[in-house]
């Protein structure tokens, strides 16, 4: 899984002493649930953003994610955008993670930068993607 480092964070953004409050990762421990990927970005800062990944079985819809995690993040003076969603699949037990589908309201998430950031947590070796499925 190769994706440029740049599609993920501007390289300031992990000197931005607001961005680095964000945690890039927070999904559920186990599970099948959806997902979304946002961008977040300091409007202080000229194009300085980093992507993070959030995903919780307690949310229906995919806004509903996005809609629980944006105050937090907009109370911290930055804003956010949410690129898409999908689903995510996690089995902590085999260590793996599967990336797949897409959101109808926010559409499709680009799994390949989630796939990446979710294995900068994850020292999983079986963490897939496919534009596939719903």
């Amino acid at each position: 899984m190769s994706v440029a480092a740049t599609a993920i964070a501007s390289p300031e953004a992990y000197k931005n002493a607001k961005l680095m409050t964000i945690p890039d990762v927070d999904i559920d421990k186990s599970g099948k649930f959806k997902y979304v990927l946002i961008k977040v970005h300091d409007p202080s800062g000229d194009r300085v953003f980093k992507h993070i990944v959030r995903g919780y079985a307690r949310c229906d819809y995919h806004a509903d994610v996005y809609d629980e995690v944006c105050p937090d993040i907009e109370g911290k003076g930055l804003d956010c955008e949410c690129v898409g969603g999908g689903r995510i699949e996690h089995d902590p037990v085999k260590k793996k993670l599967q990336i797949y589908g897409y959101s109808q309201g926010f559409g499709q998430a680009d799994h390949a930068i989630t796939a990446a950031i979710l294995s900068r947590k994850y020292k999983y070796e079986n963490i897939t993607f496919s534009n596939e499925g719903y």
